[in-house]
């Protein structure tokens, strides 16, 4: 079952990861950007996900997703993954939006660039590092994941989840192998990732 659960884990994977950009982006980047009613308490909120045991989510989301048909798919992982993996890339992408001077934004527009224009050709390449830095956190705990991903699939399980399913039956050597196919797709990810990423003085990382 690893070559299954392989697949499985890179689909969750992938999916999680532009699930949680696509949706972390823009709301770090507008905790960053605008002031509202709430917005402290809101960052708060956002580390009750973190601060929940996986098994309290998994337990209730199971039930509905018995509920809606989901159960045993891929996209029940995901979903969790997504949930577990927002509030991080929310916080961390917000911070690296904080560090990207409003001026230069501003700049844009005065040049005649769109809103939208500015914040694509000017903020985001700035703030691509912290961004890389959030795809490879989360891109890493989707992959490594297994409690959530065990309780909420019997058939599609993904690679850690299916590897802690066989421990018990599998030969020593067949345990091994399957711990090096866990471990090799978030080192190559992290060494794509790597080139991105920038250390705490701002300097890219060769």
């Amino acid at each position: 079952g690893v070559v299954p659960g392989f697949l499985n884990s890179l689909q969750v994977g992938l999916y999680t990861l532009v699930l949680s950009l696509a949706i972390g982006v823009p709301a770090g980047y507008a905790l960053a950007r605008y002031a509202f009613a709430g917005r402290e308490p809101y960052q708060l909120f956002l580390l009750l996900t973190r601060a929940l045991p996986i098994v309290v989510l998994s337990v209730p989301l199971a039930k509905v997703f018995l509920t809606t048909g989901l159960y045993d798919t891929t996209y029940a992982v995901t979903l969790l993954h997504t949930a577990l993996a927002l509030p991080t890339t929310v916080l961390i992408t917000s911070a690296v939006f904080v560090a990207v001077p409003r001026d230069h934004e501003e700049a844009a527009m005065i040049f005649g660039a769109t809103p939208l224009q500015a914040v694509l050709r000017v903020v985001m390449p700035q703030a691509l590092p912290g961004i890389a830095a959030a795809a490879m956190f989360t891109f890493v705990m989707s992959w490594n994941e297994v409690l959530g991903a065990a309780i909420l699939t019997l058939n599609q399980r993904t690679l850690p989840a299916q590897v802690l399913a066989t421990l018990g039956d599998s030969p020593l050597a067949y345990r091994f192998a399957g711990g090096l196919a866990l471990v090799l797709p978030a080192v190559v990810f992290i060494a794509v990732m790597r080139r991105y990423l920038i250390n705490m003085w701002g300097t890219t990382l060769r």
